[in-house]
């Protein structure tokens, strides 16, 4: 079975967010730990933490990905942002164990004019600081588009700091689709050979979960802009092949697509309807 959700809000709490994604057909879902732009995070309720527990059991959604806020930045210049990055973390790792055995995603990091080295350093040092043997969580690096001074931009510099963990069994990766295409991996006419090239460089064994969005711009524009499934330069045909591709076919698929509830589940239909099990 396709394990295909999107991005939804956790504002009203973990069981209408849980409802949510039944009423869409969605069996995993992805969402933000805190406001995206930053800010402290709500206090867990155990009552609501149960009450979605009770309903993913009943209606099969599993593999949940938390995704860390847009403003965590490990690779930053200023230790009071590194900071605000790792605390953050922590936080939200220790949160993450109310749902044992799943997921959490974070964009590496900006060098902000340091050098990708610097920048990378950083990011391993902050890692190495927070992920504990005891966790269950599984840490993601996401892919990026390399826009700016984003790190993560090829699967070079996601296999740099992977390389550096001391803890390995604990970090893996999320690949996105309009990323990397946007980065310069061609998975509209090149889908076998960017998936050999991951493998060879990072290894899929490191694969966890992928964020499935068409892209508003042309391959190797670095400028990452999601575009609504079928609807952008990337196109329906090229990620129906993603999602039944025999190496990818069984992880989790997330949409960050630009859309509404309603949208989402159209999405999802169409996503259904073209899968192969």
């Amino acid at each position: 079975m396709l394990k295909i959700g999107c991005h939804l809000s956790i504002s009203k709490g973990f069981y209408e967010m849980g409802k949510e994604a039944v009423s869409i057909n969605a069996n995993t879902i992805q969402f933000f730990t805190r406001n995206p732009r930053g800010g402290a995070a709500k206090e867990i309720d155990e009552e609501d933490v149960q009450k979605f527990k009770e309903l993913a059991k009943e209606n099969k959604i599993e593999n949940l990905l938390a995704h860390a806020p847009y403003t965590l930045n490990a690779a930053a210049a200023k230790p009071e942002l590194r900071n605000f990055a790792k605390e953050t973390m922590i936080d939200d790792l220790k949160k993450m164990e109310y749902f044992p055995g799943n997921m959490y995603n974070f964009h590496p990091g900006s060098h902000v004019g340091q050098g990708v080295e610097v920048g990378t350093e950083y990011i391993i040092e902050m890692l190495n600081d927070i992920i504990k043997p005891e966790q269950t969580t599984k840490v993601l690096l996401e892919t990026m588009a390399g826009k700016g001074s984003e790190i993560g931009r090829n699967f070079e510099e996601i296999k740099n700091i992977i390389d550096k963990i001391d803890l390995k069994d604990h970090i893996g990766v999320c690949l996105d689709t309009c990323h990397i295409f946007d980065g310069g991996y061609d998975i509209v006419n090149k889908l076998d050979e960017v998936i050999e090239e991951f493998d060879q460089i990072i290894g899929l064994d490191k694969l966890y979960a992928i964020h499935l969005n068409d892209s508003m711009n042309e391959c190797n524009s670095h400028k990452d802009r999601h575009a609504k499934i079928g609807e952008g330069n990337i196109g329906l045909e090229a990620l129906v092949k993603v999602i039944n591709h025999p190496k990818l076919k069984d992880l989790p698929f997330f949409l960050e697509t630009p859309n509404d509830l309603e949208g989402y589940g159209k999405e999802i239909k169409i996503l259904r309807d073209n899968y192969k099990n």
